[in-house]
């Protein structure tokens, strides 16, 4: 079974919201998707999150050098 990282979250705000303790919400997650999908530290850092009223669980748009599709393609044009 596929899991992504929103469907994961959605499932942790599910059990934050049911008042349930970060470690016992990996043991549930991990017997319910695949083993280690997330660690106790993971749930924790996301019910303080969902604590400071902070409910997006889509990933934050990072700073940095922009992907690249196609490395061999650019490097071709650059060379004439």
């Amino acid at each position: 079974m596929e899991v992504n990282n929103e469907k994961i979250r959605f499932f942790l705000q599910f059990f934050f919201d049911k008042g349930e303790n970060a470690s016992q919400v990996a043991e549930i997650a991990n017997d319910v998707y695949v083993a280690d999908t997330v660690t106790a530290n993971y749930v924790q850092f996301w019910f303080c999150r969902f604590n400071s009223d902070i409910f997006d669980i889509k990933d934050a748009p990072r700073t940095g050098r922009p992907v690249v599709e196609n490395v061999d393609k650019n490097h071709r044009n650059n060379r004439s």
